[in-house]
């Protein structure tokens, strides 16, 4: 291949070798080590894997290093069989490839860039997959990587060379561009040179869903006839603010002086924040503890580039966090009608206030904050009418895990700006719908995004001093008559959903640990669980609390306690919420129980902090957002609801809550 990237013509370059990772982890292993090549003709894509997630790609632990070539050497270090790493530490890097091929939804999970990051800095040029999740698909553009199909594969092992339009053709015209000149800065230096002319969208004037509206109103290049926007327009936009924490903000501040120099400064630092929040517990752990000089490091380097910027500090004080960012962010500066843009995938819990809220890779952020712009394919959307009521037992964790399985599991959500309408949204607080928005990104979605109501004006004015009844009415962004939807309208009766949980899966045969593996709890029969934890910006909520206060108090007053052999965490998501459950005398309830109570900030739900299995044996039941593999320890772990969580670890094995629960055990 050509020195300059990408070239005109892409072929093959002799010598080098394609990787294809195969659901017969076998073969992986003989590509790595004993020199086997393969071809695109020896299999179908059903050969493949599937749902390759970024934890996989790089766990957290590879993360704590913040130089991509250090990070390349671990590529897929979370890919375990027979209990032992496939990639052995450089093995990619050795391998000698070019090429990595996968199947379907190739980087769904976490947003992190490191994954794209590993894959590049390991040699690896061409990506091919069935489909990519979306924001790992943006970070392989942001890094110029390029992503073909199978078919393209075939014909590249077959001596063709194809062009670089075959690539990109795909993309919308800024997306073309940004690959074209090799990635997002190179991309940004020539249009800040005025080297490029951008596009403006050509719409005539649609009606519009709550996404597309939010964008239309941000555009910065209009073209004086609409402010219209519809699905794969490729338009600049002006975002209200974004954040990162210390898993992320190191390669931002590096990246940023690389691109820019040492004396770099934002435009306006006040619209971005930082977090410590996500490696607080994390040297708790023994599996990170010999990592706690590169833990600090991250700590020292956020700091740095605080100090630096003048962006607002969310740190740790005395150790303990404000709060898990999501859940600050919408506590305090997300409003009606934001677009929000963040380092973690988990940015779209924001959505819950009628804001367009999501998660992008460092090199992206990084580009918003010092450019003031944000590159947005404006995606198609999905509608989800709700109608009736929740039964007791179940709450919005159950919605979206039957969403998941119904919906995501076949794609239906990929990409797509998933919308939450209808009469029954109402019933909902701003925390159960903070839990739907919150867990699109489980679904490969874009984003999550809830209708505007009395309910949103409650919440926001008990929380926005400078904001009037009128101000947050007046910022309301409801879809138009009429809107489309490419991903359909879908009705939910929430009286018909009952109590699920996701499933492990069993990975070594091939069938990862995935949200998407639905099942009700009727189906499962009796599975004993080791651990029930209540936590994560998922379920560290003001209502999830009410949610663990009513089981708990149901069991003491039956005077059930949690068995032997079982240990239960709660964690606050943010000091508000703790100082919440404390006015209302549940944490001396909880701790009455012998529930263990964790101090605001991520934890287990990244493998980093309390609440981790210790080997393969244990089984987890947990509120948390995703169960890949090893993400929260080498144990079997269970996703389920609040209520669902807390009921099973008085039961000692996964139960479904329903009042009176504890008078029949």
């Amino acid at each position: 291949m050509a020195e300059s990237w990408p070239p005109e013509d892409i072929s093959l370059t002799p010598g080098k070798r394609i990787l294809f990772l195969t659901k017969n982890l076998d073969l992986i292993r003989q590509q790595l080590y004993n020199g086997l090549n393969l071809s695109m003709s020896d299999f179908t894509v059903d050969d493949l894997l599937d749902d390759i997630n970024t934890d996989v790609m790089t766990p957290a632990w590879v993360c704590f290093d913040h130089d991509p070539a250090e990070i390349a050497k671990n590529a897929y270090a979370g890919l375990i069989h027979d209990g032992k790493r496939v990639f052995e530490e450089n093995a990619l890097i050795n391998g000698n490839f070019e090429v990595i091929v996968s199947g379907h939804r190739k980087g769904t999970g976490s947003s992190r860039e490191t994954a794209a990051q590993a894959e590049k800095w390991a040699g690896i040029r061409i990506v091919i997959a069935a489909s990519f999740a979306p924001i790992h698909e943006r970070n392989n553009i942001n890094l110029g990587q390029l992503m073909g199909d199978h078919k393209m594969l075939q014909r590249l092992q077959n001596g063709a060379t194809l062009s670089l339009s075959e690539f990109i053709d795909k993309y919308d015209p800024i997306t073309k561009l940004i690959v074209e000149n090799g990635g997002i800065f190179p991309f940004a230096k020539q249009l800040k040179s005025g080297n490029i002319e951008l596009p403006t969208p050509d719409c005539e004037q649609r009606p519009m869903t709550m996404c597309e509206k939010i964008i239309a109103k941000k555009l910065l290049a209009k073209n004086g006839k609409t402010t219209c926007v519809e699905p794969h327009n490729a338009v600049l936009a002006a975002v209200n603010g974004g954040y990162s924490h210390e898993f992320t903000t190191a390669q931002v501040h590096e990246f940023l002086k690389l691109e820019y120099g040492e004396n770099y400064s934002l435009p306006d630092p006040n619209k971005f924040a930082v977090f410590e929040d996500h490696l607080l517990y994390a040297t708790g752990v023994p599996r990170f503890g010999p990592f706690a000089e590169k833990i600090q490091t991250l700590r020292d380097m956020q700091n740095l580039f605080q100090q630096h910027t003048g962006v607002r500090d969310y740190s740790a004080k005395d150790g303990v966090s404000p709060g898990i960012c999501h859940q600050v962010a919408r506590e305090e500066f997300i409003d009606v009608g934001d677009f929000i843009q963040a380092t973690d995938s988990h940015t779209c819990m924001g959505g819950a206030s009628n804001a367009l809220t999501y998660g992008v890779g460092s090199t992206e952020y990084a580009n918003l904050a010092y450019n003031q712009f944000a590159f947005v394919n404006v995606p198609e959307s999905i509608r989800f009418e709700l109608e009736g009521e929740l039964n007791p037992g179940c709450t919005a964790k159950d919605v979206i895990l039957h969403i998941l399985l119904e919906y995501a599991s076949t794609s239906e959500t990929l990409d797509r700006s998933m919308e939450f309408g209808g009469p029954g949204l109402a019933s909902l607080s701003m925390d159960e719908r903070a839990t739907l928005c919150n867990m699109a990104t489980e679904c490969s979605a874009k984003t999550g995004i809830c209708e505007p109501d009395d309910v949103t004006v409650e919440w926001l004015m008990k929380r926005r001093k400078n904001l009037s009844e009128d101000d947050i009415r007046a910022a309301f962004v409801l879809p138009d008559e009429g809107a489309h939807y490419d991903g359909g309208v879908y009705t939910i009766n929430l009286s018909g959903i009952v109590p699920m949980v996701a499933h492990p899966g069993n990975p070594d045969e091939g069938i990862p640990s995935d949200p998407t593996n639905g099942v009700n709890i009727s189906d499962i029969g009796d599975v004993a669980i080791d651990i029930a934890y209540a936590g994560s910006c998922t379920a560290g909520k003001a209502d999830d609390f009410q949610y663990y206060a009513e089981v708990v108090e149901a069991a003491l007053e039956a005077g059930v306690t949690i068995p032997d052999g079982v240990e239960c965490y709660i964690q606050f998501g943010s000091k508000a919420v703790k100082e919440y459950s404390e006015r209302m005398g549940w944490n001396d309830m909880f701790i009455q129980a012998g529930v263990k109570l964790i101090d605001p900030g991520c934890g287990a739900c990244i493998g980093a902090g309390p609440g981790v299995s210790d080997n393969p044996d244990q089984v987890t039941v947990s509120a948390i957002n995703r169960n890949f593999q090893g993400r929260s320890g080498p144990g079997k772990l269970y996703l389920a609801s609040p209520l669902t969580v807390m009921a099973s670890a008085f039961t000692g094995k996964i139960t479904a809550w329903k009042p009176g629960l504890f008078n029949e055990v």
